[in-house]
């Protein structure tokens, strides 16, 4: 079971980091929730890094000492994880130091930057310049080499889908196709990526149709994701990671029949929807496929039907929780969280609100949520290691995506860019963003930097989202606005200047720890079971399979262990 441990924010008397400047616990006339933000910098405010070390004032000795009276009373446990309430980090149970004692602070040079830089502090601190001669990688500063393509197993489309076996085509994501294979032995979610290989040229048909066939992939483009799947399959709310393999050759039947329903479904909801991946039957002998196999998670946000507010309740508040929980353990970021890569599934049934046994707003529908598809995101799993590297996709390669209008989330993709280049909440037009590795408020644009405010943009989409889709009964939407009028004055990207604001998924749990919406327990969780594939080639029905933690020819694990690797402490 993972153990969420609160540490307490250290104090300053003039401060600059917006996280220091709350003041929890302590006895006030006003409720929690309104008093919350009471203190916090007008919106927003980065911090400024001096020499890659915060600058703290030098007498904040005289702060730090209110913590040691012995003579203050006691607190109630919520009162103590108000108090010391700050970051949340995550370790397995059996880890001795969870059990032991508080970890130590991170240091001060992997601390996640607030909102907005104060112009009169700037240094020019810019990233390393990128080389012209290397061509350009989709993800940078990757880590380590994942298993080359030459050591996957490789299969053909009869094998992924045999006689018998149902496949089911449910998505197109950012660069790969997703298919819902079922079978005897279970149900998986196959994303299937096109590399670089042969394939046959469209027809005069397709052409005329405007089919636009998504470009292929080479190995290193692929590099990133799968290892930032691999780091996030232990943690709660991240689909889990099965397998990847190669797939080779012509599609079959079944493929090509789940390819043209799915496209014709699309055409009736959207009929100027383009076609962007090529049909199956252009496959040939050598089109060869990256097919990453990931736990079934349900049915995709944009499918499911909203009717309940405690729908709303929990989809919005798993999706923070499973946030802030990555945020902790590998400084995560999204970065494409809109309601295609949010995947909704029962797994009880709903307790009406007289059988309810403990307070709060979390828990009650019966749903989980599972957040995936990581082809924007950013990650850094031993950031407490000097010298270690994030992992990020450089969103600078293709700078339509900021000026493109054709659906909503386009305008989080902008308001993303525009904090790296200004630092507020101000969202830049699509005209400002046509100039690739722009001069921001830190240098150069450059996306491995860590800011978490990004899964704030993502969290308050998300939520207008479901308020404008929901579709119970309108007295329950009404209540829930009501409920959160407050938290959404603060999670509002388009609220004044001078409003305060969360700067990430951590902050907003805060707030709903404190108003009394989630229970501390609720934050304990782990995935204990490790899924495998069902794929009956795969499964070793007919010889035995390999330990999981076996090494492959290129040292990396063949597979993953059922529980994460504890990182190197500082």
């Amino acid at each position: 079971m993972d153990i969420i441990i609160i540490r307490k924010p250290e104090s300053h008397e003039k401060m600059t980091k917006q996280a220091s400047l709350r003041k929890y616990g302590k006895q006030h006339t006003k409720p929690k929730r309104s008093r919350l933000f009471a203190e916090l910098p007008q919106t927003p405010i980065r911090d400024q890094l001096k020499n890659g070390v915060e600058q703290d004032g030098d007498d904040n000795d005289d702060n730090d000492d209110d913590g040691d009276n012995e003579d203050a009373p006691k607190k109630s446990a919520f009162e103590e994880l108000a108090d010391k309430i700050s970051a949340i980090k995550i370790e397995d149970e059996d880890s001795a130091a969870a059990a032991a004692a508080l970890p130590p602070t991170l240091p001060n040079s992997t601390r996640t930057k607030s909102r907005r830089r104060k112009e009169e502090h700037v240094l020019p601190q810019s990233p390393p310049p990128l080389t012209p001669a290397k061509p350009r990688m989709n993800f940078l500063e990757v880590p380590k080499v994942v298993e080359p393509e030459e050591e996957l197993q490789v299969l053909s489309w009869a094998e992924i889908c045999p006689p018998g076996d149902r496949i089911v085509k449910i998505a197109e994501a950012s660069y790969a196709e997703v298919y819902r294979v079922t079978n005897a032995r279970g149900t998986s979610i196959i994303k299937v990526i096109r590399m670089r290989s042969p394939i046959k040229p469209q027809t005069k048909a397709q052409q005329k149709s405007g089919l636009v066939d998504e470009e292929p992939h080479s190995e290193s483009d692929l590099v990133g994701e799968l290892q930032i799947s691999e780091w996030l399959a232990d943690i709660p709310g991240f689909v889990v990671y099965k397998e990847r393999y190669i797939v080779q050759g012509k599609g079959c039947r079944e493929l090509l029949e789940t390819h043209q329903a799915f496209h014709k479904r699309l055409k009736r909801q959207d009929p100027d929807r383009l076609q962007f991946y090529p049909s199956p039957s252009r496959y040939l002998d050598g089109t060869r496929f990256l097919v990453v196999e990931l736990g079934d998670a349900g049915t995709a946000l944009e499918d499911f039907r909203l009717e309940s507010a405690d729908q709303l309740w929990d989809i919005f508040f798993h999706v923070a929780i499973a946030l802030a929980r990555a945020e902790a353990q590998i400084q995560f970021e999204h970065r494409d969280l809109h309601e295609g890569n949010l995947c909704i599934r029962r797994v009880s049934e709903p307790v009406p609100p007289e059988a309810r046994d403990r307070p709060g707003r979390f828990g009650f529908s019966g749903l989980d949520v599972t957040i995936l598809d990581y082809g924007l995101s950013r990650a850094h799993a031993d950031h407490e290691v000097e010298g270690s590297a994030p992992v990020a996709y450089d969103l600078e390669r293709d700078l339509s995506i900021f000026t493109s209008e054709h659906a909503a989330q386009c305008a989080v993709y902008r308001r993303m860019r525009s904090f790296l280049l200004r630092g507020d909440r101000v969202c830049l037009p699509p005209q400002h963003h046509r100039v690739a590795y722009e001069e921001g408020v830190d240098g150069p644009i450059a996306w491995t930097q860590h800011e978490p405010y990004t899964n704030v943009l993502w969290l308050a989409y998300i939520y207008e989202w479901m308020a404008g889709h929901f579709r119970g009964p309108r007295k329950e939407l009404s209540a829930f606005k009501r409920a959160t009028r407050e938290f959404w004055a603060y999670l509002n990207p388009d609220a004044e200047e001078s409003a305060p604001g969360f700067g990430s998924a951590s902050e907003v749990v805060r707030f709903a720890l404190e108003a009394g919406w989630i229970e501390e327990d609720q934050l304990m969780g782990a995935r204990d079971e490790v899924e495998k594939s069902i794929l009956s080639i795969l499964t070793g029905d007919d010889e035995p399979r390999r330990d999981r933690d076996e090494v492959g020819p290129a040292g990396t694990p063949l597979r993953r262990s059922p529980r994460r690797r504890k990182q190197n402490a500082v």
